[in-house]
């Protein structure tokens, strides 16, 4: 699904993109988008009136975003690896990063303490750090054993470091990050449990913490449900009523917990409980301007997700064929 096939020119490209809005029910002349109708529940969210829709320029293909200071993101060219940074207050982004070719970039997180940018890096079994301030590398780290089977697929950030999921191996990597912002020694955490099951080609997907570090919260694609790991031990178990189909990025924040669920175009908020045993969806949220919408990130009473549009792809081993890829902003 996301082996690196190909990587356009080099070439820097630093355009600034208007935004577009989207009125409820109606689609903007030329794009790609997928609308799925929200269930009829007590909990469905119909689409706001207005969304804002952001264009990657030049992008050939995009999965993860961060949040950055203030208003600021940054997006992904999945199979190019290059990094865009824009503005969701503007409605603008343009190229930051161009990577070097052969590189990905799926999942992200930015660690605005340390003016940090941290990308997992696919197949490659590796991840990178990017500075944000200038876009320069600050490292490449080898998460998985070379030579294994791997799929560094996303990451969340936590008071001592980042953890990165494998969607191909029960494995979660720990990266140390210091007060300084000085990176550590590598781990790897074997995952036990439900959560461990490799029942699919993607397995472990999406990451969050909660805010002290002691739990992790990982979506399974494969299993199509949610679970808490502790950091520690690597032991999981499964947060019941928090049943999620084609679940890929999630965003956490107080009890609130988002899953990003592309293929379904839409983002479900579940309320979890006290005790993360278990949670209760809240809302639905759908959008004309979604396309298969793979990862988001929480800026206050908004959700910015990229759309991946996977649903273009000619077969299920090449890239999309979207002619654009698009940063989508909504109510949470």
């Amino acid at each position: 699904m996301r082996t690196i096939l190909w990587k356009r020119s080099s070439a820097r490209v630093l355009k600034g993109v208007p935004v577009t809005f989207l009125a409820a029910g109606l689609l903007v002349a030329g794009s790609h988008t997928a609308t799925t109708a929200v269930a009829a529940t007590p909990t469905a969210h119909h689409v706001a009136v207005q969304d804002k829709v952001i264009t990657l320029p030049g992008a050939t293909s995009a999965e993860g975003i961060a949040a950055g200071k203030g208003t600021t993101f940054y997006a992904g060219d999945l199979y190019a690896g290059d990094i865009y940074r824009g503005d969701i207050r503007t409605g603008t982004a343009e190229r930051f990063i161009d990577a070097p070719v052969g590189r990905a970039a799926v999942g992200m997180k930015a660690d605005t303490r340390h003016g940090l940018l941290f990308v997992a890096g696919d197949k490659s079994g590796q991840a990178y750090v990017y500075s944000t301030s200038t876009g320069a590398e600050v490292a490449t780290l080898q998460l998985a054993t070379p030579g294994t089977t791997s799929l560094i697929n996303d990451v969340v950030l936590t008071a001592g470091g980042a953890w990165f999921t494998d969607s191909a191996q029960a494995k979660l990597h720990f990266v140390p990050v210091s007060k300084q912002g000085t990176l550590g020694q590598v781990r790897t955490l074997d995952v036990t449990g439900p959560a461990a099951q490799l029942s699919g080609e993607y397995n472990l997907n999406g990451i969050e913490a909660t805010p002290d570090g002691k739990t992790l919260i990982v979506g399974h694609f494969a299993n199509q449900r949610i679970y808490t790991i502790n950091p520690d031990t690597g032991a999981s178990k499964l947060i019941k009523g928090v049943k999620a189909p084609n679940a890929d990025g999630l965003v956490l924040h107080g009890r609130d917990l988002w899953v990003v669920q592309g293929f379904d175009n839409k983002i479900s908020r579940f309320k979890l409980s006290g005790d993360l045993r278990s949670g209760t969806l809240e809302k639905e949220i759908t959008s004309p301007a979604y396309g298969v919408p793979a990862t988001a990130a929480r800026f206050g009473h908004l959700l910015a997700a990229v759309n991946a549009h996977f649903d273009t792809r000619p077969t299920p081993q090449d890239p999309p064929a979207s002619p654009t890829y698009e940063v989508v902003v909504t109510k949470s």
